[in-house]
């Protein structure tokens, strides 16, 4: 049997190599070797510390990759075979619940890939490694024939897209929608937005941001909104002659301003769908009035379903929009940290979305 290099949290920005027995698989589980895994901007956050986890840990949510061993079991319950190529959701849970059966998070047992602790057995529950154990409460997809790699990675945060900007934020054919934060799933919800037949779609972002505000446009924005040069607030009530947005998506980190823009953007009884998570930050004087005033709906989000992920893969493959754009670097799996430094920003270099591949 032999070892499988993973690339193992120990700390707050301590990564390190490190090898581990290669998983048995048994009649319900699964061997994925990994081909590619995207870089999330919680992958920073868990890096920095911000973002608190139980050590050692192998990070790693967006996993691709082929199926190298499978369980008779887990071959009829996931309806994939040895040598596909599929796309795994970050969580898994019981296998056998009503919300497991619908492609939702689990009540009952809360696993995550990415996050689950290496003292976990069989220890590879990340991306950032060369294989990947997938339990009994696993849920895949299979990638279409010839989709390139780099795109079917983008299933992911494509797939966030749906279930925060469309699902969650009840977006239907006509509506207005501000998209707060311009990175790799707010490019994802705009294009999810677009596709939905969404009227009116503003994004947000920084002086910095322009490259991925410029490609933001390409994917259907019709208005995109510098926050260091215009308050985004009155950008939008202007864009929309006053009237606001009916569905605003917060993807920003960190910063809790936008909560508090975002409900004054929105029209009354819209919904404000929260997805940026703040980690220690908290929102400060916040008017809870404003949610009473605006008739708001105010919606969190943890996880994408199922359907979500069909929709994802099914745009990637039309080749309707030019998603492809949002890729802009790869990195070797010894390298994740620098590929997470730089999805970041802490390189300087103009990043989306970001692969580790073994």
């Amino acid at each position: 049997m032999s070892d499988v290099r993973a690339m193992v949290l120990t700390g707050p920005n301590q990564i390190e190599q490190q090898r581990f027995p290669r998983p048995e698989t048994d009649e319900d589980s699964a061997l994925l070797r990994i081909e590619a895994s995207g870089i999330c901007g919680t992958d920073y956050e868990s890096l920095s510390g911000e973002y608190s986890r139980e050590y050692p840990v192998i990070l790693g949510h967006e996993p691709l990759g082929v199926i190298e061993e499978i369980g008779e079991r887990a071959a009829a319950r996931w309806g994939v075979t040895v040598g596909d190529r599929v796309v795994v959701q970050p969580n898994h849970g019981c296998g056998a619940c009503r919300r497991c059966n619908d492609g939702a998070r689990c009540n009952l047992v809360d696993g995550g890939y990415g996050s689950t602790p290496a003292a976990v057995a069989p220890a590879l529950w990340g991306g950032f490694a060369e294989y990947m154990h997938l339990a009994r409460g696993s849920k895949l997809h299979k990638v279409p024939d010839g989709l390139p790699l780099h795109l079917a990675a983008l299933a992911n945060p494509i797939a966030a897209g749906f279930g925060w900007a469309v699902r969650a934020g009840r977006l239907q054919a006509g509506d207005r929608i501000a998209i707060l934060g311009a990175g790799q799933r707010g490019l994802a919800s705009t294009v999810a937005a677009s596709h939905a037949g969404a009227d009116f779609i503003a994004v947000t972002g920084l002086a910095r941001d322009e490259h991925k505000l410029a490609l933001a446009r390409q994917l259907g924005a019709h208005a995109t909104i510098n926050v260091d040069a215009e308050d985004p607030v009155d950008a939008v009530l202007e864009r929309t002659d006053g009237e606001g947005v009916d569905v605003v998506v917060d993807l920003t980190p960190y910063s809790t301003e936008p909560v508090v823009q975002g409900i004054e953007m929105l029209r009354p009884g819209g919904t404000m769908v929260l997805a940026g998570l703040k980690g220690t930050h908290r929102v400060a004087e916040f008017d809870s009035d404003a949610i009473i005033r605006h008739e708001a709906n105010v919606r969190g989000v943890r996880g994408v379903g199922r359907e979500s992920f069909v929709r994802a893969l099914r745009l990637i493959a039309s080749g309707r929009y030019p998603v492809q754009r949002m890729h802009t670097h790869e990195f070797p799996l010894e390298e994740v940290e620098r590929g997470i430094r730089t999805l970041s920003g802490e390189t300087g270099e103009p990043a989306i979305s970001i692969t580790v591949e073994p």
